[in-house]
């Protein structure tokens, strides 16, 4: 792939915006075990070699399983592997990456109000927005997974 602008040096104030959700995101009442699935479920699904590399290592270092990163793209064939809450952050995680195709359903948001309270679903639609931002940012310029 053919290098692109770095966006963190031709654009910084928009790079600070973005490093200011991580701040935020850094404080939300959410696990870092279920931060780095929504991280790890969108860049799939978004094909962001760069983000899924990152995230992986640093679920790893938090403690995560080699098997249970493994299965995330196939969480709902591997239940006995994700908590009920886990499931549905990564259903979350599927239905607001892929908006276009029918968006966050009623199901998921009910199911989501009977294990999080509404701070911790805004926090969670936060986290699947910018993690997405950062996937099409990482894409757009070519961002290579680094060692």
């Amino acid at each position: 792939m053919e290098k692109r602008i770095n966006i963190s040096t031709v654009e910084p104030q928009a790079f600070k915006a973005m490093l200011g959700l991580e701040g935020y995101l850094s404080k939300i009442d959410i696990s870092q075990t279920l931060k780095e699935l929504v991280k790890i479920r969108a860049s799939q699904i978004n094909n962001c070699a760069y983000c899924i590399s990152m995230h992986t290592k640093d679920a790893i270092k938090n403690g995560e399983t080699p098997e249970r990163i493994f299965l995330i793209s196939a969480w709902r064939e591997a239940t006995k592997f994700f908590t009920q809450q886990e499931q549905i952050i990564l259903a979350m995680t599927e239905e607001i990456t892929l908006i276009h195709h029918s968006g966050l359903s009623e199901d998921t948001y009910r199911q989501a109000s009977e294990f999080f309270t509404e701070n911790q679903i805004a926090q969670i639609i936060m986290l699947i927005v910018t993690i997405n931002g950062w996937n099409r940012i990482a894409l757009s310029t070519h961002l290579e997974i680094e060692d």
